[in-house]
């Protein structure tokens, strides 16, 4: 007879944003069971995703300022890369953070289930993997945390050897000599960043006519500038018809624009086109759970779904696929289990891509604007004229703000340069806060910092910022 457990509230995947609606509920004194295959919490973010892709983005971004140090009269000689080293390091990062959370989860008294599981119904789960399968979980209530996947294109099927997806990239087995990346979205650019640095020759392929779509083109022209020779061809208005793997190339076939610059054969190949909500196998036929056309759970504003005794957070809930985004939609969720008072309405999620520069924005961009005849206006403050970036070395940058011209409310905000990522906060803040541009003139920030480029660019709306003149 199989074995049975009970809880008040069992969270069906680890990652940020399952771990984190396990801990606040916990906090808030819910007996809470935690599932995850991995030995710690973590998901995709931690384990292949977020956090070993920074690690690696910090080696190459590292290495290409050494080598830039040259023309401030520091030299360095060629940095000497040890790849295996590299990935130890990157190994090590992944194992410190998650281990800490293994302990987090114990000192929270969360009961941590080592497997996979499925609905049987709308108050039982039954583990389909791990030391306890067959085992049934009686709950009050479920968060369902179970994240995304990468996406899989006809013709370009992963063998996770020759053609990848990036958690394929992210173990790094080797450094190809030559890598095709199809796709030039945040993950495309980050891991085709890293490989570049490390030394292979990467070709870019991409189905629309420039880097990051959907993101502002004077934000994406400043990545552009700055990385003209970082990979040995790019190949815009072009798709990749077909991909076949031997036992050292892969064979493709393009069409577009310029498919006539592509090689016909490179050691290796990263789709990387977007991710999937990961649902299958999770029994939400015996749920009254919907979803929509692409596959993604529909909540309500407490992430609960049509099923009042489960809930749904981060990628499975639709876009944007953002690892915070997961955070604080579980944090609202367990709240919401607990009896609070409580909503998911942010009005800015903040998205960063750690390129180097790092592109950031928050809120309405100038993009939406012009797409839904949105009236704004647009204050920007170059970094050729702010003295901090003169300093570091990085004038290319660019801060801007997205205005509502009546009540000069910031609507939004963009960032392109150096540490973007820390700087976009304190956009989000002003967002969320309907802080007007008038709010960051009165702000004093600290000189000499990149953060004085947001006030730059507000006094920039009043024709009055200090360090660019405006007749």
């Amino acid at each position: 007879m199989a074995k049975t457990q009970e809880h008040k509230l069992v969270v069906i995947g680890g990652g940020p944003g399952g771990y984190a609606a396990a801990f606040m509920a916990a906090d808030l004194g819910l007996d809470v069971a935690l599932i995850d295959p991995e030995a710690n919490p973590g998901g995709v973010c931690l384990y292949r995703g977020c956090i070993p892709s920074k690690a690696l983005l910090h080696i190459v971004k590292l290495k290409a300022e050494a080598l830039e140090a040259s023309d401030w009269g520091m030299t360095f000689g060629e940095p000497k890369l040890d790849i295996d080293k590299i990935r130890q390091w990157k190994e090590k990062v992944v194992k410190k953070l998650t281990g800490g959370l293994g302990l987090l989860v114990k000192k929270r008294k969360v009961q941590y289930i080592r497997g996979m599981a499925k609905f049987k119904d709308a108050n039982t789960l039954e583990l389909t993997d791990g030391d306890d399968k067959g085992t049934q979980v009686k709950f009050e209530h479920a968060i369902l945390a179970t994240g995304s996947a990468p996406v899989e294109i006809p013709g370009l099927e992963f063998d996770h050897k020759h053609i990848m997806d990036s958690s394929d990239a992210l173990n790094l087995e080797n450094v190809p000599k030559s890598l095709l990346v199809v796709g030039a979205g945040y993950i495309g650019l980050e891991i085709g960043s890293i490989y570049a640095g490390l030394g292979s020759k990467v070709s870019l392929v991409e189905m629309t006519d420039d880097f990051m779509p959907g993101a502002d083109r004077d934000l994406v022209a400043v990545f552009s500038k700055k990385n003209k020779d970082l990979f040995e061809s790019v190949m815009f208005n072009t798709k990749v018809t077909e991909a076949k793997a031997s036992k050292k190339k892969v064979k493709v076939k393009l069409e577009g624009e310029h498919a006539d610059k592509a090689k016909d054969t490179y050691d290796k190949v990263l789709v990387a086109v977007g991710r999937k909500p990961r649902t299958k196998n999770l029994g939400l036929e015996n749920t009254k759970v919907e979803v929509t056309d692409k596959g993604f759970i529909k909540v309500n504003a407490q992430r609960q779904t049509a099923e009042p005794s489960i809930y749904a957070i981060g990628d499975i809930t639709g876009e944007p696929l953002l690892a915070h985004k997961a955070t604080h939609e579980g944090k609202v969720a367990a709240e919401a289990i607990a009896g609070h008072k409580t909503a998911f309405e942010p009005k800015a999620i903040p998205a960063v891509v750690f390129t180097e520069p790092e592109i950031a924005w928050c809120g309405l961009t100038e993009t939406e604007a012009k797409a839904q005849d949105i009236d704004i206006k647009v204050a920007k403050f170059p970094w050729s004229a702010s003295g901090r970036a003169t300093t570091l070395g990085v004038n290319d940058g660019i801060t801007k703000l997205i205005i509502e011209p009546e009540t000069e409310r910031i609507l939004g905000v963009g960032i392109a340069g150096k540490s973007a990522g820390d700087l976009i906060p304190e956009g989000v803040l002003a967002v969320e806060m309907a802080a007007v541009a008038k709010d960051f003139t009165l702000t004093i920030h600290p000189h000499p910092t990149l953060s004085e480029t947001l006030m730059e660019a507000a006094e920039a709306l009043y024709g009055q910022s200090t360090h660019v003149f405006r007749k």
